[in-house]
């Protein structure tokens, strides 16, 4: 990338912000500007549009935090600038020591950076557009307060965003994956493997913890898109049926990379031959089978056919086999124990 694109890049977002969200800030501003010219006359309700503009978040809960950060700033600050204001005058340099003192006031209450910065915001601009009156100042926090407000009352009217969608296919794409793992695994102990193929193996098994990051994350932004938002009893259902099927992931991501690790360390070329690897291999495909079952029995997507099933579940007790080689018997009974955990797992033992 030459130095012009990596300039232009830093400057772009990978995606683009919703248009409804676009839309609503723009709505909340124009609002809070016409609401504020309307309850304080001959004034430019710069504060009011501003607040309005911030407010407007992805989501409802984020508005309310964005809001209260909004309101308390902004307080704090035309305090600030009213008291130095009177004391002091509107010098340059009292501007300037005015704006310090607030950062540092910011960082003394160890507030969040939205309400932090937004303090030296308004002692500037108290300080530099406004007279330092009192009824100068109480206008300013007034005008906040009908910003933040407009901008909470818009983003909750006009279709609050849901972001449930995306947290469940993050979990569908962890449950199908971890199914592949043990497809592979099946695979590996019935075919011989070269060293780079089991290393490949190897590695794409250990994806499955970035998936399960990025589900878990998915799950968190849904959750928090619920928050405060007039539909969340609608679908606080769905995202509950999602959350416990994630939770019920987390041990079989475990599960199935320690046996490809198993496998990848213990593997020799006599193992596809050993007389009870292939119950294993019966067990894992089953484990695949039922566990995509599992992550798709409140999905639309269909369930790739088998030639061993129509959609019932199959995998079976805890295997019982007769003792192996002595050379794969650490690797057996590994796979055992693991494959005993899965089903655990997937058929909902205690």
């Amino acid at each position: 990338m030459t130095g012009p694109a990596r300039f232009t890049a830093r400057l772009r977002s990978s995606a683009r912000i919703p248009l409804l969200q676009v839309a609503k800030s723009a709505i909340a501003t124009v609002l809070a500007w016409i609401i504020a010219e309307l309850v304080i006359p001959g004034t430019v309700p710069v504060f009011a549009a501003i607040a309005a503009l911030l407010v407007v978040q992805p989501s409802v809960n984020q508005s309310v935090g964005r809001a209260l950060e909004r309101s308390f700033g902004v307080i704090a600050g035309v305090i600030i600038a009213f008291g130095i204001g009177v004391v002091f005058g509107q010098d340059s340099y009292v501007v300037l020591a005015a704006i310090v003192v607030a950062i540092f006031v910011g960082w003394a209450l160890r507030l969040t950076p939205g309400s932090a910065n937004q303090i030296p915001i308004s002692v500037m601009l108290v300080l530099t557009i406004g007279a330092a009156t009192p009824d100068y100042a109480f206008a300013r926090i007034i005008e906040t307060l009908i910003g933040a407000a407009v901008g909470l009352i818009v983003n909750i009217l006009v279709v609050p965003p849901v972001l449930l969608a995306p947290a469940h296919a993050a979990v569908i794409a962890l449950g199908s994956e971890i199914a592949a793992t043990f497809e592979r695994l099946a695979d590996a102990l019935r075919t011989p493997k070269t060293d780079a193929q089991l290393q490949e193996i190897l590695l794409t098994a250990r994806l499955l913890r970035p998936m399960q990051a990025k589900a878990q994350e998915a799950l968190k932004d849904a959750d928090e898109s619920l928050a405060f938002n007039p539909r969340q009893q609608r679908y606080r259902v769905a995202l509950d049926a999602d959350a416990a099927l994630f939770a019920r992931m987390g041990p079989l991501v475990t599960r199935s990379l320690n046996m490809t690790r198993a496998v990848h360390d213990h593997y020799d070329a006599g193992l596809p031959d050993e007389p009870t690897v292939e119950p294993i291999v019966d067990e894992l495909e089953r484990a695949a089978h039922d566990l995509r079952l599992l992550v798709r029995a409140d999905d639309d997507a269909p369930i790739e056919p088998d030639a061993k099933t129509e959609g019932i579940p199959l995998l079976t007790a805890p295997l019982r086999i007769l003792t192996p080689h002595a050379e794969h018997w650490v690797l057996i009974g590994s796979l055992m124990e693991d494959l005993r955990r899965v089903h655990e797992e997937i058929v909902g033992a205690e």
